[in-house]
Parts: structure tokens; sequence; C-alpha cells
């Protein structure tokens, strides 16, 4: 969780510095690929595929 938080922390500090040339842009598809340790344990975007 604090690696996406920090992720879009990040873009919008671009997406600000980048503002006065195209306002129009857009930030999407931010996503959690994988992730390691915790109690929950591993997880990879693999693991959920059909």
């Amino acid at each position: 969780m604090e690696a996406l938080v920090a992720c879009n922390t990040a873009l919008m500090t671009i997406y600000d510095m980048c503002k006065a040339v195209d306002r129009g842009m857009t930030i999407s598809g931010v996503r959690l690929l994988a992730k390691s340790g915790g109690v929950s344990g591993d997880w990879d975007i693999n693991d959920n595929k059909l």
C-alpha cells in the first residue's frame, strides 16, 4: 500500500510540473504487479489470472 501511495504522489508531482504544457493529460494504469512480505504473504498479478 505504501508503494502505491508513493507512486501516486510522484505522479501527481510530475502532473503538477507539466500541467502548464498540457492541461488535458491523464494519469492511468497505476496498479500493483507484485508484493512480498506482510501478514498476507507474497502475491503476484499472475496469481489471479484464470
